[in-house]
């Protein structure tokens, strides 16, 4: 029974090792992939951006950035 609930997560470990003790690692330490030390270190081995923008300038949904304000007369 209680390998029943662990089989998910065995089986996602052998299909990605690596992915999958990186994010158990940065979960049991509790980093956050946007912060600075993490963030910059994913960006040089990645080669591009990662993590949300502080913006909120995102160009995958066409401009509408979540709730927006509106104002009634």
């Amino acid at each position: 029974m209680f390998f029943d609930e662990l089989s998910p997560v065995v089986a996602e470990l052998a299909r990605h090792p690596v992915a999958f003790m990186g994010g158990f690692v940065s979960g049991l330490f509790r980093l956050n992939l946007s912060d600075d030390p993490v963030k910059s270190w994913l960006e040089r081995q990645s080669g591009h951006a990662v993590g949300s923008n502080a913006d909120g300038d995102s160009h995958s949904n066409n401009g509408s950035s979540g709730p927006q304000t509106i104002s009634i007369e």
